[in-house]
């Protein structure tokens, strides 16, 4: 499985660095998140490379349901139990809970339809901003600090209709927000699909935090400067794999 790059076995437990989590997040979800460079204050590992360990480890449940309880930092041990059980904590070595998951059913264990669905989920995942969030955010007026940017994966929910399909396939559903004073939730839905036939479905949860009044110039600063972060570090790295 191409995750091996991303993280290293300490100890029996998992560590995963603020350099090889903060490539993933660029280099495979194309995610630049701030909160995922690897200088960043109050770094986190992504909350979609814990998803595709998860299913690397564990395989894919007909229905599965993550909450992501706790911000991973650079180094921290993490012990992904060897378990059947229909729930599972994965935490680290002082107790403390970062990934619940919950799940049912048939179990997928192909390795190649899970890398194929890992890679598709967390290229959806990687355009969530700006291209889903923004128009969400100026729909409902508000936006973050964007001095201080705070989007959090709170959850994400996977249900499949059967188990016997190949070369899954992602689609964007239409997605909403829900606004709660200075905080907001905002539900990304999506399909997985064989051929045309619609195998599954799913939804991702963000929190966002910190809302103000929705302004156009400074948002639209902020993205073209995230753009241009993303376009030229996507840019270097073509280069130097041609």
């Amino acid at each position: 499985m191409f995750l091996k790059e991303y993280y290293a076995i300490q100890d029996g437990s998992v560590a995963i660095s603020a350099t090889q989590a903060s490539m993933f997040a660029k280099e495979v979800a194309h995610d630049f998140n701030p909160l995922h460079d690897e200088d960043a204050k109050r770094f986190c590992v992504p909350g979609d490379l814990l998803f595709s360990l998860v299913l690397d480890k564990y395989g894919l449940s007909r229905n599965m349901h993550f909450i992501f309880s706790g911000m991973v930092g650079h180094g921290v041990l993490l012990n992904f139990p060897d378990d059947d059980a229909e729930k599972i904590d994965v935490t680290d070595n002082q107790g403390k809970t970062y990934l619940q998951i919950e799940r049912s059913g048939d179990v997928i264990r192909d390795p190649a339809l899970i890398e194929a669905l890992i890679r598709d989920y967390v290229a959806f995942s990687g355009q969530n901003f700006p291209y889903v969030l923004v128009p969400l955010l100026a729909k409902e007026q508000v936006m973050f600090n964007i001095d201080r940017p705070l989007v959090i994966y709170e959850s994400m929910t996977l249900t499949l209709n059967r188990m016997d399909f190949h070369e899954p396939r992602l689609e964007m559903l239409e997605p909403k927000m829900e606004v709660n004073g200075k905080r907001a939730t905002a539900y990304l839905y999506f399909q997985i699909k064989c051929g045309d036939e619609v195998v599954g479905s799913g939804f991702k949860k963000l929190a966002v935090s910190g809302l103000r009044e929705y302004e156009a110039e400074p948002m639209q600063a902020f993205v073209d400067e995230y753009l241009a972060r993303k376009h030229g570090y996507l840019g270097n790295l073509a280069e130097a794999t041609a």
